[in-house]
């Protein structure tokens, strides 16, 4: 019995991902450019924005560090389990960044160093295949 399994992710592979879906869906998969830009840049961007604004308010800056930590916990585990994804590994995957050193390291390399399976896998099309010009 030949199954062949065609992803949700697959359906559409001209539509952009949604910036909404980008950052708080972990289903997909993304692009190493992708990881770095949104996963990287933009989130520790919106850490310093959000702490100069917490600043502003006038909030302990050890509350405010407790606060941007949660605030951006979410994107952060979101883009690293696309990548995982775009890796073909399960988005478990983003706990080895638990493990001091060790797990931060391997996270680094997978997620932004080495290239993702290429074409479609289980979790969706390959993002260099997909048309998502806004990044």
């Amino acid at each position: 019995m030949n199954r062949t399994h065609t992803p949700p992710a697959a359906l559409d592979i001209h539509e952009p991902m949604p910036l909404w879906r980008l950052l708080l869906d972990p289903r997909g998969r993304i692009s190493r450019q992708a990881f770095w830009l949104w996963g990287v840049v933009v989130l520790i961007g919106a850490g310093f924005f959000a702490h100069a604004l917490l600043g502003i308010a006038r909030v302990r800056r050890e509350q405010a560090e407790h606060i941007v930590n949660l605030l951006l916990l979410w994107p952060a585990i979101a883009t690293s389990a696309k990548r995982w994804h775009d890796r073909d590994k399960s988005a478990w995957w983003v706990l080895i960044a638990l493990v001091p050193v060790l797990g931060w390291l391997w996270t680094l390399m997978e997620n932004g160093f080495l290239r993702g399976s290429a074409g479609i896998n289980r979790f969706g099309v390959d993002p260099l295949e997909r048309n998502d010009d806004w990044y």
